[in-house]
């Protein structure tokens, strides 16, 4: 499956590299395409504990895979971090009982 996120006027296209749906554990992985700004993969694991809790893992690595990212420097890299923030505060609300979750809004 190929996917393209829009930010502004940036396009980013990427597609599913794997997908894992077990008993105990979620996830799947995509990379970039061409045309992204970045060149890279990041995957979302989800896995539920043998005591219940779950667990969330994400994984990202990437260069850059343009010359505006080269020249963005750490700006790319600070911007990279405030999307991992984002998921998981995402994935955090997601996974919260939904008494929880009505008394958030």
């Amino acid at each position: 499956m190929r996917v393209t996120v829009h930010l502004a006027v940036l396009k980013a296209p990427c597609g599913i590299v794997w997908v894992i749906e077990e008993q105990d554990r979620v996830g799947w992985a995509y990379g970039t395409l061409p045309g992204h700004p970045e060149s890279g993969e990041e995957s979302f694991l989800l896995e539920r504990l043998p005591d219940g809790r779950a667990k969330v893992t994400i994984t990202v690595f990437s260069r850059p895979g343009s010359l505006l990212t080269r020249l963005g420097g750490p700006l790319v890299t600070l911007t990279q971090r405030l999307f991992l923030r984002l998921y998981a505060r995402a994935l955090d609300l997601y996974a919260k009982p939904a008494d929880d979750k009505d008394q958030m809004m």
